[in-house]
């Protein structure tokens, strides 16, 4: 397994039968992590960059299979925030010393590209030396185009799987795997850094189906790729699923890393809620961003994608000192600024300090 690791750190891509190897043996680990450490340090330091996250809305028109704010879960709290609501997040936020924010919510009709549109660019126009990044599904080419234009840097649109088979199991037969495919390839034309992601340990997931993930995420060639286990929620289809493996999760963050080495990669929530410790040791596997909470307290549980989400303490944008600590227990630093993709020209793109920047630790 050394040798297809080494292999991918050299040529960055593998045949689908190697990656299928890879992934199935999943030997080798501390070896691959080191590796993956490697490849980050080369690029971005020992620096975790944080995003403030803000859940502006919990409505959504679809009913995927695993997810706990699907139309038909009835038992959910539903909630939008007004504009005003979200701009209080962002100064909050620019107060702590976070420089992006991610507006996430489902795919919500009440926040028509005027309102989003609107919405962006009075953020941009309150915190220009700020990054947005936009996480609100599938939308039209037009669509994106402006919000692109309005100023919006990023979008994370989870790609989920990308065996079609698979993709069936996971949702319903309105929702369409060529569109989610073709929304991708959209961002990337119009001009966003663009992310996609998918979940280990879905139901009906194979190995095989995370070798096409790996090489569709080849083909695209993402900013940012997002990777988690898959968490049940007890709403959903899937209630009684067993959850998705830490351990092959942190494989594939470090797979990713040498696969693209200057990617942005987070150590996700859901990696936080399954197993102490998950957000340190998806950084030791090759991870380099982590997302605090910024939502309003008394919204931040009715976003339940999953079950016991996590989202108070070092997982709070408030609490980030305590995240700081663990960071630093490990060798890294959190890192204020944008935390722009490096450029493959193998220039570092390490920013300061959070407590560099006039931020939340001094």
């Amino acid at each position: 397994m050394r040798e297809l690791i080494d292999r991918l750190k050299k040529q960055r891509r593998l045949e689908k039968e190697e990656w299928m190897a890879l992934i199935g043996a999943g030997a080798e680990k501390e070896y691959l992590f080191a590796k993956a450490r490697e490849e980050a340090q080369s690029y971005y330091g020992n620096s975790v960059f944080v995003r403030g996250l803000i859940e502006f809305t919990n409505y959504c028109k679809n009913n995927c299979y695993y997810c706990g704010i699907r139309r038909d879960n009835a038992c959910v709290g539903r909630y939008r925030l007004t504009e005003e609501e979200i701009l209080s997040c962002c100064k909050k936020g620019h107060a702590l010393g976070l420089r992006t924010f991610v507006l996430q919510g489902g795919e919500d009709g009440y926040y028509t590209d005027e309102r989003m549109t609107r919405l962006i660019a009075r953020i941009k126009a309150a915190y220009p030396d700020c990054a947005l990044t936009l996480s609100i599904g599938e939308k039209s080419k037009e669509s994106y185009q402006r919000f692109f234009d309005a100023g919006a840097d990023r979008y994370l649109l989870r790609h989920e799987t990308a065996d079609e088979a698979h993709y069936r199991k996971l949702h319903p037969k309105e929702l369409s795997f060529e569109n989610r495919r073709q929304c991708l390839h959209w961002l990337k034309e119009i001009g966003f850094q663009t992310g996609c992601g998918f979940m280990v340990g879905s139901p009906g997931q194979t190995v095989e189906c995370l070798a096409e993930d790996m090489l569709f995420i080849t083909e695209l060639a993402p900013d940012m790729v997002g990777v988690g286990p898959f968490v049940p929620h007890h709403a959903t289809p899937f209630a009684k699923e067993p959850v998705g493996s830490v351990e092959l999760t942190l494989y594939m963050i470090g797979l990713l890393r040498l696969l693209k080495p200057n990617l942005l990669l987070p150590a996700t929530t859901a990696l936080g809620t399954a197993a102490g410790r998950g957000r340190e040791r998806g950084v030791l596997a090759g991870a380099n961003v982590v997302m605090p909470n910024l939502s309003p307290v008394g919204v931040r549980e009715k976003y339940a994608l999953y079950d016991n989400k996590i989202c108070t303490g070092a997982e709070a944008a408030e609490g980030q000192g305590g995240l700081a600590q663990k960071m630093e227990g490990i060798g890294y630093r959190l890192a204020a600024g944008r935390g722009d993709p490096a450029e493959e020209s193998g220039g570092k793109n390490v920013q300061r300090n959070v407590s560099e920047s006039g931020g939340i630790y001094q």
